[in-house]
């Protein structure tokens, strides 16, 4: 995919998909702030609030109209036979529009057990669906993409002080968790992925501390379409035909998933 930087201060479209149940959280005031930094730069934005949308989670046969009662949920078959038939359910096409109509996707969430909250899971498990996010007549995944064009940042809260996930720290380095969302995600999709922006010991965060983040916060955003993406391998290039990295394409000492980021990204 062919990396280009918009004109600076160039309107753009994002949006900003939320995942936290309650309103008062330092997710929604993280929301809350992205939202009103993006518009006064002169952006446009749409939010999904999951949970004040009380957007189902769970993947079923009631997601694609139509799908008989006694054929067997295929759900690659038959989610882009609905796609490409224009038989989504309507929360799902509304969503689809909202990812189409966008420049740029930010992701809001805390960090549950390693991972998104169920409710956003669900939110990527029914939005990009085979057909519209990818599939044998779309872009290549891990090049192109169905999506590409477009970039990606996650902004992710942690009760685990930033140290924790550091180099020598218990949970692991903070790209690697999130490695299904960043590669498995957004660059399988074709969207550039950002490194991820984490605000971390929010449990009791003090009025300085929240304003410390809400400054890094603004730089980041500030830095939406201007700053260096993380650089993934392409399929049609590094990999063969199998999918698995060329012989002798990592850099010496590299290893795990910092495999499929290019040499010296």
């Amino acid at each position: 995919m062919t990396e280009t930087t918009p004109r600076t201060g160039s309107p753009k479209k994002i949006l900003v998909v939320a995942a936290h149940p309650e309103p008062r959280s330092l997710n929604a005031a993280l929301t809350r702030f992205a939202m009103d930094e993006l518009r006064a730069a002169g952006h446009e934005v749409q939010v999904s609030d999951l949970y004040a949308m009380k957007w189902k989670a769970a993947l079923d046969a009631d997601d694609y109209p139509g799908h008989a009662p006694d054929e067997r949920l295929d759900v690659q078959t038959v989610s882009q036979r609905a796609t490409l038939d224009g038989r989504l359910s309507a929360d799902i096409a509304a969503e689809q529009e909202k990812v189409s109509w966008s420049d740029a996707v930010i992701l809001q969430f805390p960090l549950w057990w390693f991972s998104v909250p169920a409710i956003l899971k669900g939110w990527i498990d029914r939005v990009f669906t085979a057909g519209y996010a990818h599939g044998p007549a779309l872009p290549p995944p891990y090049t192109e993409g169905a999506l590409g064009g477009r970039r990606a940042l996650v902004s992710v809260t942690t009760g685990g002080h930033a140290a924790s996930f550091g180099e020598r720290g218990v949970h692991g380095h903070l790209e690697d968790i999130l490695f299904p969302v960043q590669h498995g995600l957004f660059w399988y999709t074709g969207m550039t992925p950002l490194e991820p922006f984490g605000v971390h010991g929010t449990m009791g965060l003090s009025d300085e501390a929240f304003g410390e983040a809400t400054r890094a916060y603004k730089r980041r955003l500030d830095g939406l379409f201007t700053d260096e993406p993380v650089r993934f391998r392409r399929l049609d290039a590094d990999y063969d035909r199998e999918k698995v990295l060329r012989e002798g394409a990592e850099a010496p000492g590299t290893s795990g998933l910092a495999l499929h980021r290019r040499p010296g990204a």
